[in-house]
């Protein structure tokens, strides 16, 4: 069969009613999806045009095309117009224009590949919700966008869908007195303009000199010198306590449980176990496999080896996760607290729950040798470890032990104690035999297999840190994630099978454009990327273990984590790509997930399990405004997190500073290097303008900065020695001096050579070689290549 050169041209088109004819043109699909308020996907088009059978394959290689060409954007599976904004956005209100009117911008932009975001006129709702809040400056909200067509004015407008996040017009700092009374705050915001925030006499409180303070302003953040209020002393900067507070209250999340939340929670009794048909599990021994600091347990663990004749060498697995939802009722106080934190927060030195502690560490807590109320999944899988079959059941269940990661590992390694001793045979041993079968299914999927490390910081008695350590990465560690996934993708079926709408967690395939970034970057290396074919895990798979043992291993592993997109929850499937799943739920953790606790209420009225199910008038266009919001609260805590590691670690080094620590280049920009201490994880900053005697430019196809004269060449993953001159514990920063001399490159930028390895100091690191991932390293031939089978 011939292969047309180009079906788009060649073919007259059919209306977007679908009359019987030719394909549609090029121009004909771009317009329709640029007129689309709503959702557009390829079912979309295709059900527009008529477009049926074979022809679907037509319409995908289009769309593959218009994306290569720039004409559309893809997100989350929905297509728009180029370098434009879902019908859905996420936006912050930024401004006022001259008539007083909102200006937004969209939350997610990439900047860097699509330029200076677009403005969005904020228009008033034509029936304002009961109980909304008016939108005002500083506030995030969802919000339906379309374009205006004005080439003077914003080139979109929208209504606000819901105010997600309302500003508070506070200021977090350092508070210094003055000898005449009030005093100056330093606020701790790095993105601030550094501009001393004044005080005046009888306005500062109790504040003392280095206390940490929440204030609220009382000017403009604008004026020449703006004024504030000492609204909350925190306490000393030197407390741990004080640094956590800092994430706390400089992001916005809620810390402090309203007393109607509490006393919601005091007043709760435990459920009774005889009602609504719950079944009596707790004579099956399942147990708790946690962190050993662990204060609230949702999941535990039981398998067994199928009694099944059919299915030799299978295993039934049990997960029963708490029955929060038995708890926590839509509507109610601790439900509206619960939506609003979107997930519990931990940091070093404490953890900021989503439901109070009555909830999370009591009634709902799997404690052993209690009873409590669960949401069961009963999984059978097969010897291969694929999955057969699962159901749901509401239960009453009896954890039969507490253990640790550590302590459930060590016993399967030969070393039982008291407590697992009697539990090795009867309970972890076909714990451990189902886990090697699940294995199997999980290496057949192929997920993508980054390794990344989790730091650790152990604190003293005095809220000081004692050492910062990374982990091992267990066997029990896996298990329980591998249990847990299945759990999830159980969970996902169910409800798609019921069609009951509830939040999915997604994952997005790569952009375009971090895909052609990713090709630049491999092609210096002599790496060569398949400019077609689907984009799997597999391929990025294969490229780490490609580079496994090389000098480049560290610096691609970093560039391929950079080209992956950000998981979310959405209403909308459009599978997991890390997890190489099609459709994917958070289940297994309600008691500090919210998207968990509405997958359970789905699941509830999806079985009929009894009452605390998602009710009837919970809608697609709901569950997306609740998705939208828990997403952000999870991206506020993971900075909040991050940001309170960065200020601890700080103040640790501060006691170091003269001393010099080896590191690696963890990010190259414009304006230098940061590096990370491999001791400690501690990110700082090298100044480019500190680097050597040369003129460095930086090279983003390569991720290095690179000296116009000499052609040093300081590459991302590289390593370096490194000197602490400066730190500033408030703001979690450290620069460094840069004692290393880079790579050798090419004079007047354009990179370095892929054969060269190493620092001049240290001498090449000797190459181990990749080891057989389906490359072939020829670099004769042009480089080694990614082999990627294509379907036909």
């Amino acid at each position: 069969m011939s292969r047309r050169k180009d079906p788009i041209a060649e073919t007259p088109s059919r209306n977007a009613a679908g009359t019987p004819g030719a394909l549609p043109s090029r121009e004909e699909v771009v317009a329709f999806i640029r007129s689309q308020p709503g959702k557009v996907g390829k079912r979309e088009i295709a059900r527009a045009f008529g477009i049926s059978g074979g022809d679907k394959i037509w319409l995908k290689q289009l769309i593959r095309d218009l994306e290569e060409e720039g004409l559309v954007d893809r997100r989350r599976k929905s297509l728009f117009k180029a370098g434009g904004l879902p019908p859905m956005t996420l936006a912050d209100i930024v401004a006022r224009d001259l008539d007083g009117e909102l200006i937004a911008t969209p939350a997610e932009w990439d900047a860097e590949t699509l330029g200076k975001p677009p403005k969005i006129l904020i228009q008033a709702s034509r029936r304002p919700k009961p109980g909304q809040p008016a939108p005002g400056l500083n506030d995030r909200v969802l919000v339906r966008v379309q374009e205006t067509g004005d080439p003077e004015g914003p080139p979109y407008a929208g209504r606000v869908v819901k105010v997600l996040e309302k500003s508070r017009a506070q200021v977090l700092g350092v508070f210094r007195p003055l000898p005449s009374g009030g005093g100056r705050l330093t606020p701790v915001d790095k993105k601030g303009s550094g501009t001393e925030i004044a005080i005046r006499p009888g306005d500062e409180g109790d504040a003392r000199e280095g206390d940490l303070v929440s204030a609220t302003l009382t000017s403009s953040p604008r004026a020449i010198v703006p004024m504030a209020r000492v609204r909350e002393r925190l306490g000393s900067v030197k407390s741990e306590k004080a640094v956590s507070l800092i994430a706390l209250v400089a992001h916005g999340i809620p810390h402090v449980f309203p007393k109607a939340v509490l006393d919601e929670a005091a007043d709760m009794d435990p459920v009774r176990l005889d009602t609504e048909g719950r079944e009596d599990w707790r004579d099956l021994p399942l147990i708790t496999i946690d962190p050993a600091d662990a204060k609230d347990h949702d999941d535990a663990v039981h398998a067994a080896p199928d009694p099944d004749p059919n299915n030799v060498g299978g295993h039934v697995l049990t997960i029963a996760i708490a029955d929060v939802a038995a708890y926590i009722r839509p509507g109610s106080a601790m439900d509206r607290e619960a939506v609003e934190r979107g997930n519990s927060v931990y940091f070093p030195d404490r953890v900021v729950p989503m439901l109070p502690e009555r909830i999370s560490n009591d009634l709902c807590s799997l404690r052993p040798h209690e009873d409590r109320p669960a949401l069961a999944v009963r999984i059978t899988v097969g010897k291969d470890g694929r999955k057969i079959r699962h159901s749901f059941h509401r239960i009453a269940m009896r954890s039969a032990a507490k253990l640790a990661y550590a302590q459930a590992q060590a016993a399967i390694d030969g070393a039982p104690d008291e407590v697992t001793g009697p539990l090795l045979e009867p309970v972890l041993r076909p714990l451990w035999e189902a886990y090697a079968c699940v294995l199997k299914a999980r290496e057949a999927r192929d997920p993508l297999a980054l390794d990344l490390p989790e730091r650790k910081i152990l604190l003293k008695p005095d809220g000081t840190v004692d050492r910062v350590l990374t982990p091992e990465r267990l066997d029990a560690h896996k298990l329980i994630e591998e249990f847990m996934i299945l759990a999830n993708v159980a969970a996902a079926e169910a409800l798609e099978r019921a069609k009951i709408p509830f939040v999915y967690r997604a994952h997005d395939e790569p952009s375009l454009e971090k895909m052609h970034a990713l090709g630049e970057v491999l092609a210096s290396i002599a790496i060569k990327l398949p400019k077609s074919g689907p984009v799997r895990a597999t391929l990025f798979n294969r490229i780490l273990k490609a580079v496994d043992g090389m000098e480049h291993e560290t610096f691609i592993n970093e560039v391929v984590l950079r080209t992956q997109a950000q998981a979310e929850y959405t209403a909308e499937n459009y599978g997991h790509f890390g997890l190489n799943l099609r459709r994917y739920a958070h289940f297994t953790s309600p008691i500090r997930r919210y998207a968990d606790l509405i997958v359970h209420r789905a699941l509830i009225r999806a079985h009929g399990l009894g009452s605390g199910g998602l009710p009837a008038e919970v809608s697609a266009e709901d569950l997306a405004e609740i998705a939208a919001k828990i997403s952000t609260a999870e991206r506020r805590a993971m900075v909040a997190e991050r940001e309170t590691i960065d200020r601890l670690i700080a103040h640790h080094m501060a006691e170091h500073l003269g001393e010099t620590f080896r590191g690696r280049i963890s990010g190259v920009t414009k304006a230098g290097l940061f590096v990370k201490l491999a001791q400690t994880g501690a990110d700082g900053f090298v100044p480019a303008a500190t680097i050597g005697a040369d003129f460095y430019r930086y090279d983003e196809g390569t991720h290095a900065l690179v000296g116009d004269r000499t052609g040093e060449t300081f590459r991302l993953g590289d390593e370096v020695e490194v000197k602490l001159v400066e730190a500033a514990p408030i703001a979690g920063a450290l620069r460094f001096e840069l004692l290393s001399e880079g790579r050798a490159g090419r004079r007047g930028g354009g990179g370095f050579r892929g054969g060269r390895a190493g620092l001049r100091d240290g001498g090449p690191r000797r190459s181990k070689g990749p080891k057989n991932a389906g490359f072939r390293d020829t670099p004769k031939r042009g480089g080694t290549k990614v082999k990627v089978k294509r379907k036909r």
